[in-house]
C-alpha cells in the first residue's frame, strides 16, 4: 500500500503515525490511512479506474481532485454518484466502482421527473434508500 504514496512529508507528516483504515472495494479488501480520501487510498492501493463513461463506455479515473470535474463518482455504501476525491476514508466502507448510469436526459427519464434542487435531490436519495433502490 505504500509504494505508491510519500511516506514522509514536512506538512503532511510521517505515515508510520497514521491509524490504517480497512475497506472493501468491488468485494477486494484494502487498506488506507486515516486522513485519506477514498481516492488518495485507491490511487495508494494502485486502481486507477473508478468508473467508466456512461454513453461510450470509455474508462474514467481521477481528473481535477477538486471536486468540479465529477469523473470519480463511485457508489459508496449504496450511495451512488459519490465524489471519491471529496470523501473522506472511513472503516468499513463498501465502495463500488462506477457502473454505467442512465443518463439524466436519456429517453428513459422526463425532465419532470429531474430534482429542481438540492433538497428535492436528497429527498429522492433518502426514499430510494429506503426502497433498496438506486437513484
Amino acid at each position: 500500500m505504500n509504494q505508491n504514496r510519500i511516506i514522509e512529508h514536512p506538512v503532511l507528516g510521517n505515515l508510520e503515525n497514521k491509524k490504517t483504515i480497512t475497506f472493501t472495494y468491488d468485494q477486494k479488501v484494502l487498506q488506507g490511512y486515516e486522513g485519506d480520501t477514498i481516492a488518495s487510498a485507491l490511487l495508494a492501493n494502485g486502481i486507477r479506474l473508478l468508473r467508466v463513461h456512461e454513453q461510450s463506455g470509455a474508462p474514467r479515473g481521477i481528473y481535477c481532485n477538486i471536486g468540479h470535474c465529477f469523473e470519480c463518482r463511485m457508489t459508496v455504501n449504496e450511495m451512488s454518484g459519490v465524489r471519491a476525491c471529496l470523501t473522506e476514508l472511513k472503516e468499513d466502507m463498501v465502495i463500488e466502482s462506477g457502473k454505467i448510469q442512465p443518463l439524466p436526459f436519456s429517453k428513459t427519464t422526463s425532465v419532470d421527473e429531474l430534482p429542481r434542487t438540492y433538497a428535492e435531490f436528497t429527498t429522492k436519495c433518502q426514499s430510494h434508500k429506503e426502497e433498496g433502490t438506486h437513484v
